[in-house]
């Protein structure tokens, strides 16, 4: 799954974000890439997570499916999450976490086209060797962080399960991430005025020989949040002399204070040779935090100052 506002889907970027909110979370995710395409990608995602401060640890859950091509071929998973929290020195936090996901993996060739039917009455001659797949999918990942920075690594399919649907090899290459961000405080909010703040942040993914970085600056001045962001490798790649890019992202955000609710939402405007056909990418999110009475007085000191989106 591809994910711009990758901040507001943290469990699936990194097992170590579990149980990094006051007491429960539950995070949505909705991407629908390249709109004008047949057959275009669309990304469902759910998580929720707790966190058990107690036992300076968090569990999850997260459960997500994916849509490609007209077929289609759907993806889905479910997977349990751990984190554990500890001080490595004064006011600064790491988090390992890990990640056991259950997949399976789906094609339906229905609604699909054929040469010989173009010919005939509509009759094909095809046959096919297609079954569905199910497959254990394990991940890990560390965070470290303490009031402005934040910064984290983590690795999906490492044992590389296969993910053939036709009974023969097809490995899921291991991914790696590689992602952090600085927090400079403006006003802190603690008077009359609104906290104003701004992040950079950058998220580097690599998976056999593809890689992708994304990299962009959010503008938060309570309860309003705004980000811009890049995603290509313009200066170190290039492929038959065209430049790697490929999007322009806007990530506009709002709180529901009194509701503990924020919403994102998120375009990519393509700047690669598919920006004629493909309409660019639409992304929402939404963020739903709950605690008791007793968690909200807490001193938040578990957070990494990352923004929401």
């Amino acid at each position: 799954m591809q994910f711009t506002q990758f901040n507001a889907a943290p469990l699936y970027l990194n097992p170590g974000f579990t149980g990094s909110t006051i007491e429960h979370r539950f995070i949505a995710n909705y991407r629908n890439q390249w709109a004008a395409i047949h057959g275009h990608y669309n990304n469902m995602l759910f998580s929720y997570d707790y966190n058990l401060a107690e036992l300076n640890s968090g569990v999850g859950l997260l459960i997500g499916q994916e849509r490609a091509g007209v077929s289609p071929l759907v993806t889905t998973q479910i997977g349990a999450l751990y984190a554990y929290r500890f001080q490595l020195k004064e006011k600064i936090w790491i988090q390992p976490g890990l990640k056991f996901n259950l997949i399976r993996t789906s094609l339906d060739y229905t609604d699909l086209v054929f040469n010989d039917q173009l010919y005939t009455n509509g009759t094909t001659v095809e046959s096919f060797s297609i079954e569905n797949t199910s497959y254990l999918d394990l991940g890990s990942g560390v965070l470290i962080y303490n009031e402005s920075f934040w910064g984290g690594i983590s690795f999906n399919h490492i044992n590389q399960p296969n993910q053939s649907l036709t009974n023969n090899e097809s490995p899921l290459y291991l991914k790696f991430s590689a992602h952090g961000g600085y927090k400079f405080t403006i006003t802190d909010g603690e008077k009359r005025n609104a906290a104003k703040y701004f992040n950079v942040a950058f998220n580097y993914k690599a998976q056999n020989k593809f890689d992708q970085l994304d990299l962009g600056v959010y503008y938060t001045q309570e309860p309003f949040v705004f980000g811009l962001w890049y995603r290509g490798i313009p200066l170190l790649k290039s492929y038959q002399g065209v430049i790697n890019n490929d999007a322009i992202a806007v990530i506009l955000g709002y709180t529901f204070v009194d509701l503990n609710l924020s919403a994102g939402y998120s375009y990519d405007a393509t700047i690669s040779k598919l920006a004629a056909n493909s309409a660019g990418s639409h992304e929402i999110s939404l963020i739903y935090e709950l605690a008791t009475k007793k968690k909200k007085r807490r001193k938040a000191k578990f957070f990494a100052p990352c923004a929401k989106f």
